[in-house]
């Protein structure tokens, strides 16, 4: 346990050295995994100091690593994992799909379905594209952007995040990423961002927004800078693109239909797949009938796997039968009392701690400045990060480092009360190191 009078940096040696005396057979497959993955893994959100659990199988909320540790799962493959690990209306239609082949490369009897599920449910879309990704679903929605606008610009916010492909560093796009010509606005500022819009009206092709930032902290847009993003795109035809990769969960109808903001197209990803591999783009009619293969100049949209029948027997599954309107919004009103519960708990402990998020998505931030843009989330110190993290796995509660959590269906009354018993005893004993 933390002691008054340690440093912040004892304090997380000595977590550390715990987690790994707890943690051997992680560490070990760490070391071998090392040898032949830069480092020891594949997907860089994975990574953790000093070393990641190593996951042996998953049942309902739970997780178990090769320690033998099991833990209650909070963050749910970064919302992908919506339905839990044993859904068993899924894993079914996962089954009867696989009973009668794969990789067909032709169309199969669910897609239609699955657009057919997806455009009723989600009010800007007539038509949808299925492609593998969020980070794939975003490319192409932009690429149509620019294609029937004739305009090159894009409008993305600093420190978004819109897949692999599409990361910013405040205004700085990653190495890696697809080179657009980029335009950056600052989230949630509605005037600078009017004035913003106005002075590129004639380059801008699109504007592509998040109508909550996930990954840089689960900080919500406000009514009125997505209205305000709505009402000046259309004065200078420029096509409004909500990334509701994660958001689209936060409603019946997505984000998009809570706030009855619209936009001209919307991306998908994550759990729509049923917690298989999955992203989507759709939209107007007069934007989508581009990739009509039978129209006059049609654009090109490829991918093998667009269609892979797992993903798109899941999905339907998923959507279909699984996820009601009615769940929907029973999952996002626990969430909502969750975030509350947490907040309520950092004010009555005088800790200077807050929860950021809508429904079932949220983030723990370990000051208590207020959060609007990702600049004041920036703020927690990544030690204070790493402590809190340690800790709550110690405690059997699984969530991201950067204190990112996503629910899921089968958490249960006895879960939350776990998750709220262990944040209460951790903010504690951080108490002395956070800032005043």
């Amino acid at each position: 346990m933390l002691k008054r009078n340690e440093t912040l940096d004892d304090a997380l040696a000595k977590v550390e050295e715990r987690y790994r005396a707890r943690n051997p057979k992680s560490a070990a497959r760490f070391e071998k995994a090392s040898e032949h993955l830069p480092g020891g893994n594949t997907r860089t959100v994975l990574h953790y100091s000093p070393f990641p659990l190593a996951i042996t199988h998953a049942e309902g909320s739970r997780l178990y690593d090769v320690d033998g540790h099991s833990y209650s799962d909070f963050l749910n493959e970064f919302t992908a994992g919506l339905f839990g690990h044993s859904d068993e209306t899924i894993r079914s239609a996962v089954r009867e799909a696989l009973s009668k082949g794969y990789a067909f490369g032709g169309p199969n009897m669910y897609e239609a379905r699955l657009a057919e599920l997806m455009c009723g449910r989600f009010p800007s879309c007539d038509q949808v594209r299925m492609c593998n990704s969020g980070t794939e679903a975003n490319i192409n929605a932009i690429g149509l952007a620019r294609a029937v606008t004739g305009r090159e610009g894009v409008l993305v916010f600093k420190d978004a995040y819109h897949g692999g492909v599409l990361t910013f560093d405040g205004d700085r796009p990653s190495p890696l990423n697809v080179p657009f010509k980029w335009v950056f606005g600052s989230y949630n500022d509605v005037d600078a961002t009017r004035a913003l819009i106005e002075s590129h009206k004639d380059e801008l092709a699109c504007v592509i927004v998040e109508p909550m930032m996930g990954s840089a902290g689960a900080i919500p847009g406000s009514s009125d800078f997505l209205s305000m993003l709505r009402e000046e795109s259309s004065k200078y035809g420029i096509l409004l693109i909500f990334d509701e990769v994660m958001t689209s969960r936060l409603g019946p109808r997505g984000r998009q239909g809570e706030i009855g903001v619209t936009p001209d197209l919307t991306t998908f990803g994550k759990y729509i797949g049923g917690g298989m591999t999955f992203g989507a783009f759709g939209g107007a009619k007069q934007f989508m009938s581009h990739f009509d293969p039978s129209g006059p100049s049609p654009l090109l949209h490829s991918g093998t796997y667009n269609n892979n029948v797992m993903s798109m027997a899941a999905g339907v599954a998923a959507l279909e039968k699984v996820l009601t309107p009615e769940r929907v919004k029973e999952l996002n009103a626990r969430g909502d009392a969750l975030r509350e519960r947490l907040n309520e708990i950092a004010a009555r402990r005088e800790v200077p701690v807050q929860v950021t998020g809508i429904g079932s998505i949220m983030c723990i931030h370990l000051h208590d400045r207020p959060i609007t843009s990702p600049d004041a989330a920036k703020e927690s110190d990544p030690r204070l990060r790493a402590l809190f993290h340690l800790e709550m796995l110690e405690r059997g509660l699984y969530l991201a480092r950067r204190g990112f959590i996503s629910l899921s269906l089968p958490l249960e009354q006895e879960d939350y009360d776990a998750f709220a018993a262990g944040f209460e005893d951790v903010i504690l004993l951080l108490k002395p190191h956070l800032p005043a």
